[in-house]
């Protein structure tokens, strides 16, 4: 493999901003990739796989590359050169690499492997927190799981095409998909390809969601005609699932926080062809005190830790501190209590979080269900997903009925 200088480069600017700026992993690989109009697919793919995985494994490098934070610029360097030379890539002739020892580094990668935290590359805090909750051998499978890339996985918009018609589609484009068994409307990718320039994007044929993640819209159970409300909505990835699920029929509310991430739920609700979606941003309680007791269906896809999803955002291992957890813990509590109350007597409400953690998970469900608004409530069904089981993210969902 021969090696680009300016590719390398990208690379240790891209992990300074992560590393010791805080910046998040997949947008500074988008705005690096913009450096060079002339970098190729290839280039592209070097830049932005080496970031990720030396992100994925900045706690094993950094040990092995005997550096620490706040990382310099030889530091850095020296991590790659680890990386590279764990790779069997030949190191290239640069001042900025210094004489790299490779019995060594591959000696004590040896050694570190034998220890999960450096094997997994997890904080302490992290490893026992999840050790603890989960048990040694399910996180030692989940995490070795959550550590591989995730693959891209399709959602087709029944709106506007069938799961066939897309493959079909998509294979004129030159691209090769597969469906997943048990999973009605994904098409998986063996091979990475940029989905986002083909014409069937750009038609609204289909969305890219994982395949864990297509099924917590599927969970609440809606019927064309109903009133839904998603609470929680961001972006709308699972908003738009529900749409299609009603057949665009009836009154989706999509309500959120962050006003820019509704926009951007109008934009790809246009293309989706999604017309019963109606956004509401959450300025004060007063947006769905109002919609107490009127909704046959809702979603709260509850803001978590996100451990579930560490596959897409490697960096979250780096950010999470033990504080966020109680924190988080608490909101979930309340969102709970109070967007369960939009559900009228008879409805639904499914709660959800993209986390593996019980806390965030089957204890919330619990602690609501013997709360004063949690009374009315009983659980129907709960699904627990694990990456190591499923292949896919790690998701929790409970499907609560409102007595009639």
């Amino acid at each position: 493999m021969k090696l680009h200088r300016n590719l390398v480069f990208a690379v240790i600017d891209a992990l300074n901003l992560i590393f010791n700026e805080g910046e998040y992993a997949d947008k500074v690989v988008q705005k690096v990739l913009k450096f060079d109009k002339r970098w190729g697919a290839r280039d592209r793919g070097f830049i932005a796989e080496t970031t990720y995985e030396m992100v994925r494994y900045k706690r094993l490098y950094s040990e092995i590359a005997d550096v620490k934070a706040p990382f310099t610029r030889p530091d850095l360097f020296r991590m790659w050169a680890v990386w590279a030379v764990l790779k069997g890539i030949n190191l290239p002739d640069w001042k900025q690499i210094e004489p790299t020892p490779e019995r060594r580094i591959k000696g004590k990668f040896d050694e570190l492997s034998k220890i999960r935290k450096y094997r997994e590359a997890v904080p302490d805090w992290i490893d026992e927190l999840c050790e603890k909750a989960l048990g040694e051998k399910l996180w030692t499978a989940e995490i070795a799981k959550l550590n591989e890339p995730a693959e891209v996985i399709l959602r087709t918009n029944t709106l506007k095409t069938t799961k066939e018609n897309l493959r079909k589609a998509l294979l004129d484009e030159g691209i090769v998909t597969e469906p997943i068994k048990g999973y009605p409307h994904a098409l998986r990718l063996p091979e990475r390809a940029n989905v986002f320039v083909t014409q069937s994007f750009k038609n609204g044929f289909f969305e890219v969601q994982d395949a864990s993640s297509q099924l917590v819209a599927a969970f609440l159970d809606v019927k064309p005609g109903q009133r839904v409300v998603d609470t929680c909505a961001g972006a709308g990835g699972k908003s738009l699932h529900l749409a299609a699920l009603m057949e665009n029929k009836g009154q989706l509310i999509a309500m959120d926080i962050y006003g820019s991430k509704l926009k951007e739920l109008k934009r790809r609700a246009r293309r989706n062809g999604a017309h019963n979606i109606e956004p509401r941003e959450i300025t004060s309680t007063k947006v769905f005190k109002k919609l107490y007791g009127s909704a046959d269906r809702v979603l709260i896809d509850a803001p978590c830790t996100g451990l579930g999803v560490i596959r897409r955002n490697p960096d979250t291992k780096w950010k999470l501190q033990p504080e966020f957890l109680d924190k988080i813990t608490k909101t979930q509590q309340e969102i709970l209590r109070s967007y369960s109350k939009i559900v009228k007597p008879g409805g639904k409400v499914v709660y959800a979080t993209c986390s593996i953690l019980p806390q965030e998970n089957n204890d919330q469900v619990k602690s609501f269900l013997a709360s004063e608004e949690g009374n009315d409530f009983s659980l129907i069904k709960e699904k627990k997903i694990y990456a190591s089981k499923s292949g896919y993210d790690g998701f929790y969902m409970a499907l609560l009925e409102k007595k009639a």
